[in-house]
This record gives C-alpha cells, structure tokens and sequence, in this order.
C-alpha cells in the first residue's frame, strides 16, 4: 500500500516505524530538512522537504497515487487541510491528528465536512486507556475487544497467589471462573502455553474473560478489587485535561498538580469539580502535603519522562495506590520494563495501533476484518479482534481440524452476546468475533492464520 505521511515529529516518527515493519511504500513530509534526511536514512521511505498543505509538495511526494495520507503535524489545522487537499486531489482515505479540545465535540461533524477516515488524538486515547486501568486498578494492562464486552488483563502471579504452582488446565477450576491464559511472560521468556503450562509466582500472564468476571478474577486470585475514589494527577497537560473530566464525571475526586499558574488558571476554569493545585512535583513537601501517600491512584503525567519516572518510584515508596507513568519516548522501552512503575502508558505506541489496524482493515479482502489489534508485548505478541464477514475454508469447521501456524491461540469467540471460550470442538461462524493471540506478524485476515487441514 502506497501511504503519504505528514509530519515527522514523535508521532510521525512512531507511525513511519510501525507501518515500514509492514512492508509498505511510506513517503514522508516535513518542513525541517534534517528531521527528513534522518527519516530517510532510518527507514526505506522517500522524503520531501516541505508543507504539507502545499499542493506542489504533495504532488513531489506523488499524492495522486497514494492509497492512505496521514497528517499528524503539531498544527490541527494543518493537518485538517492537507488532507481536504489530498481527497481532492487524490482521492485517497485520510487520516488526521486533532488534539486541541476545543474541537472534541464537533469532530464527528469536521470527519464528515472533510471526508475524513478517522482522526486520532493520542492524549485523549491515553486518557482512556489510563481510565480504563483505573477501572480495574489490580491490572497492569487492560485491553478492550468487542466493543467493551471481553478485556484481556495483564497481571502479575505473588507469591502465595492460587495460580502460583497451578497447570494452565486447572486455572478454571481452581478459581471458578472461565478464563483463558494467552500469554505468559517468564524473565526475558514469552510463551503462548499450553494446557501442561505451570504457573510461577513472578510470571506476568495476559487473561482473557468477559468483562463482568474481571472483579470475580482478581478476588479469586487474592487480589485487591477495592475501586479507586481519590486520584492524584501529577503534571496538567492535555491528557489530564481529558483525564481529569472523565474520572470526575464518574464519580472520583480528582486533584491535579501543576506548576504553571496560567495552565492552573485554565484548568480550574475549564474543570470546576475538581482541584487545581499549583506546586513543583518535584518538592516532596508539596506531594505529601497534598496526601500523596492517602491516594488510590497517582498518575504522572509530566512532559519530562525521566520525572515521570522518578515521581512514580516515589508514589510507589510511600504509596499503596495504583501508579500509572505516562512515558513519551519509545527507546525507554528496556529500562522501563525493568522498574517498578506500575502500569505505563505510551500515547505514541496507542496512537501507531490505531493506525496499523485501519491499515490492515484496507487492505484485508478475505472476508474477515481487523476490528482491534494490540502489541501485547512488543515486537513479539500481538491480540487481534477479527469479525467474520462472509464464508472462508475455517467456517463451520472444528478448530481441531484446522491446520495453524505456529504460536497462533484461539482466545475467545463472542457470538450473539455470549462470550465463547473455544476448545477443540468449537467451530467459527459468520458473525463471530473472534480473538487471536499470535507471534505471527502484519497478519490482517484470518486465512493468513489457519485453514482447513487437505
């Protein structure tokens, strides 16, 4: 697929990496000549020095045979108009990054105006996704498929847990609860087990179940399901703008610290129901005074990743509340893993998986769609939400008598409002969704995966 990118910042740059793994034709635009010739060099792309809501730029770039463009420059407008101009003149999909605030509530207006495919906002994403730990705070990561009916956790096995010691066949009856252990995460190890897999404490697992048995899962497990009430935000960007006005509007109090009097000034006008505080985070003084250590949920959200590091290690010292760090830049990946930070979030890498998925769903025609796709851990598992649209060689066919890839796991079937925990005798129909755990990569149908055993 032919794909035109708009803008080589953080974003951009996160986008160009994830979609060149998927062996497509990237060209890329920007207005700094350096941030291009590093693009180019870094990743088999073609660049063009410019802007991109100038008509001649785009046509150096080829916009006329370009299958997707995708804006994601630091202007909303900008992006906004290079892809009217790319519709226009090409008509290919379009996506464009929207993140000012103001525009929240009329984007399904602006999408339809312009011909827009989908727009993305990566805070306003990472306030959703950091909602939805907060929702279920024993959970490291919580990811959502379809459309909220079945999540799959992530989640640590302590020591003294029911799972610790426990074979993956017997976790059911154990905990009476139907669940499905996709992945488990040993040391520097990831396996998709099987049956015979024993559980040990200090394993991260990866558990799919229907989102009503979420609680029922971590009590049974001997883990806190206490809601968080009281959440402390550090750092009072655009993503605690958004963050912030959701957990009020559910029903948590919410106390944001920033040291910026105007953005303080902003941030009470715009959230009156929750508290403004202006103080350095950086001044324990400050933290603790303000009942840090009382708080069930901290989440820093700086714009400096090393202080969003060292405030969650500090909230984790003093506090037994769910800690989540927003974390910026991607190459932190390795040290991250190797802290104890709680649950981290990266605006950047959510923002790439939307686009990945509606890249896959383009160009996918083997009647089944790519609804949801999520790094479960990176560049090594991915989990996909597929929805069978019309008859293939799998449909109607015993899972047992399908010949599959390698590491390719069945995690759930959601038919007709019930959630499916599949074993051998399971068979897809048209109209399932059906979710997949796999090592296999840039899959976007599910032939790729099995087919019919000849």
């Amino acid at each position: 697929m032919n794909i035109l990118v708009v803008g080589c910042g953080k974003v951009g740059q996160t986008i160009v990496q994830q979609l060149s793994k998927e062996k497509h034709d990237i060209s890329v635009i920007d207005v700094d000549a350096g941030v291009v010739s590093d693009m180019t060099n870094a990743y088999d792309v073609m660049g063009v020095v410019g802007n991109g809501e100038s008509y001649e730029v785009l046509r150096a770039a080829d916009i006329e045979s370009a299958d997707l463009m995708i804006a994601v420059t630091d202007s909303d407008e900008k992006n906004l108009l290079s892809c009217l101009l790319a519709k226009q003149v090409a008509g290919c999909n379009t996506i464009a990054r929207v993140r000012n605030p103001i525009y929240g509530g009329e984007i399904r207006l602006i999408k339809e105006a312009l011909g827009l495919s989908m727009t993305v906002n990566p805070e306003y994403a990472a306030a959703r996704e950091i909602g939805r730990l907060l929702k279920v705070p024993s959970a490291i990561k919580v990811e959502t498929f379809c459309r909220g009916r079945i999540e799959l956790l992530k989640a640590n096995v302590m020591e003294g847990s029911i799972l610790d010691g426990c074979a993956l066949v017997d976790v059911d009856a154990k905990i009476g609860i139907d669940v499905l252990i996709c992945v488990v995460e040993r040391g520097d190890e990831v396996v998709i087990p099987k049956g015979d897999f024993v559980l040990q404490k200090g394993d991260r697992i990866s558990a799919v179940m229907a989102t009503e048995k979420v609680p029922a899962f971590f009590t049974s497990i001997g883990e806190s399901s206490r809601p968080v009430r009281n959440v402390m935000l550090i750092g009072g960007g655009k993503i605690a703008y958004y963050l912030a006005d959701s957990l009020h509007k559910s029903g948590m109090t919410i106390k944001i610290i920033e040291k910026d009097p105007a953005r303080c000034t902003e941030l009470a006008e715009k959230l009156p129901g929750c508290i403004v505080i202006e103080g350095d985070a950086a001044d324990q003084e400050v933290l603790l005074e303000e009942g840090i250590a009382e708080m069930d949920a901290v989440v820093t959200l700086t714009g400096i990743d090393e202080e969003n590091i060292f405030l969650s290690l500090y909230a984790k010292s003093i506090s037994k509340g769910k800690i989540i760090t927003k974390i910026t830049r991607l190459s932190f990946d390795n040290i991250v893993d190797g802290l104890d930070l709680g649950s981290v979030v990266y605006p950047k890498k959510i923002t790439a998986e939307s686009i990945v998925r509606f890249v896959r769903a383009m160009q996918n025609s083997y009647g089944s769609n790519v609804e949801t796709l999520y790094n479960l851990i990176e560049n090594k598992v991915e989990a996909l939400e597929f929805v069978v649209r019309e008859m293939a060689d799998y449909v109607d066919v015993p899972l047992a008598e399908l010949e599959r890839k390698d590491n390719v796991l069945v995690a759930a079937i959601w038919r007709n409002g019930e959630n499916i925990q599949p074993n051998g005798r399971t068979r897809i129909q048209v109209g399932d969704s059906v979710i997949v755990v796999t090592t296999q990569k840039g899959i976007d149908n599910l032939n790729e995966l099995f087919h019919k055993k000849a």
